[in-house]
């Protein structure tokens, strides 16, 4: 099995977590995430095949965006909020807000 890999806070760069959030996928997933707290990655009702999930959750991991771990068989994910906003002050929140506004 790969091991799960998720970046230190400090080594979270800008292009990465911008360019995570750049997919309509991934940014129905941290929504989803941001309003319902932490969800294992069935929960989501995504539209596309698990293989396509499974990538852009792991984008979202690497990118420092989400932390996911194993529990059973399943992963449940959840946010990096406060890695975020030390890194990039106020940056989720103006994301999020925007998507609210575009709904």
């Amino acid at each position: 099995m790969k091991p799960i890999i998720h970046p230190d806070r400090d080594t979270i760069s800008l292009a990465s977590v911008l360019y995570a959030l750049g997919d309509p996928i991934r940014l129905k997933i941290v929504q989803k995430l941001a309003q319902e707290g932490e969800q294992v990655c069935g929960a989501l009702n995504c539209s596309v095949p698990k293989s396509t999930l499974s990538h852009h959750f792991r984008i979202l991991r690497e990118a420092g965006v989400i932390h996911s771990r194993k529990s059973g068989t399943q992963y449940i994910n959840t946010l990096r909020c406060d890695d975020l906003n030390s890194r990039f002050p106020q940056l989720l929140e103006a994301v999020l807000t925007a998507l609210e506004a575009n709904s």
